[in-house]
């Protein structure tokens, strides 16, 4: 399948993998692209790991399996570094995208030895200033866009316009905070 693109998403229950996940793919369905966005669940509790997938496409995706060599990897806690394989089947000719605060040279040990590109944004830093509160998803969400080239900027952040003012139409003060932690975190990703 010619354009597919295959991303895991590993956090923990209540950080927004699972969110971020269904938001991808609805954003790249607005797009006009197939898509698929689905958790994969087991026994989650608050603070449990858990794996979301995305299936991005130009073409029909046939395929309604589990991810198991993706191009994209997002770790939305770094401590799962140390419990999960979250390198399991990534292609080296695609990126990990790890929440943390640390450069990328003190996590590139802990990867197991993959040879694949290594990016990093700080999440937390960004959630605090532009939403006063951690929500790592958003700025993840926006940081694999840019790292895995899903879409335009400016595309992907009038597609989460959209998206968030249907979401929070109770709430619009919610969508300032949202979109800019979105443009944050496209400048801080690295």
């Amino acid at each position: 399948m010619s354009n597919l693109t295959e991303i895991r998403w590993h956090g923990r229950g209540g950080q927004g993998a699972k969110t971020a996940a269904l938001l991808l793919a609805d954003v790249a369905f607005q797009t006009g692209k197939y898509v698929q966005g689905f958790p994969e669940y087991g026994p989650e509790r608050m603070g449990a790991p858990i794996t979301a997938y995305n299936r991005i496409s130009d073409e029909v995706i046939r395929v309604h399996s589990n991810i198991y060599d993706p191009q994209y990897v997002v770790v939305v806690d770094e401590s799962l570094l140390e419990t999960v394989d979250v390198t399991a089947g990534l292609k080296e000719d695609g990126a990990i995208l790890i929440n943390t605060e640390r450069p990328k040279e003190e996590i590139i040990p802990q990867l197991k030895g993959y040879k694949g590109s290594v990016h990093t944004i700080d999440a937390k830093k960004v959630s605090l200033a532009t939403l006063g509160k951690y929500f790592p998803n958003t700025p993840l969400l926006a940081a694999i866009v840019k790292v895995a080239g899903i879409m335009d900027k400016d595309v992907f952040l009038k597609e989460m316009k959209a998206s968030f003012e249907h979401k929070f139409a109770s709430k619009p003060e919610v969508i300032e905070g949202n979109m800019k932690a979105l443009e944050m975190a496209f400048e801080e990703v690295q």
